[in-house]
């Protein structure tokens, strides 16, 4: 599995210019949203352990939709947003 860093990247050509706080990986809080898929799940478990030899975990949770085949609701998504610095998603199969 290649996980990959994707801070990085080209601007969008349009719209509004957003100042954001860079995100402090050692100690933000990370949501890490599960898409429901088997193995997604297990996935996180892994990422939050490898962060776990660097940080502290007590500020990673997890949160997962109600079904693979439907979109997170509205309300998870912007509890998300409001409490957390950084998402990791896991679309695992």
């Amino acid at each position: 599995m290649l996980i990959v860093n994707p801070t990085f990247g080209l601007a969008a050509a349009a719209g509004p210019t957003v100042a954001l706080k860079p995100i402090n990986w050692a100690t933000d809080a990370i949501a890490l949203m599960s898409n429901s898929k088997p193995n997604a799940r297990e996935l996180l478990e892994g990422v939050k352990a490898k962060l776990g030899a660097f940080r502290n975990v007590d500020n990673i949770e997890f949160h997962a939709k109600n079904s693979a085949s439907q979109a997170a609701p509205k309300e998870l998504i912007q509890a998300v947003a409001g409490k957390y610095r950084a998402a990791l998603l896991a679309l695992g199969d």
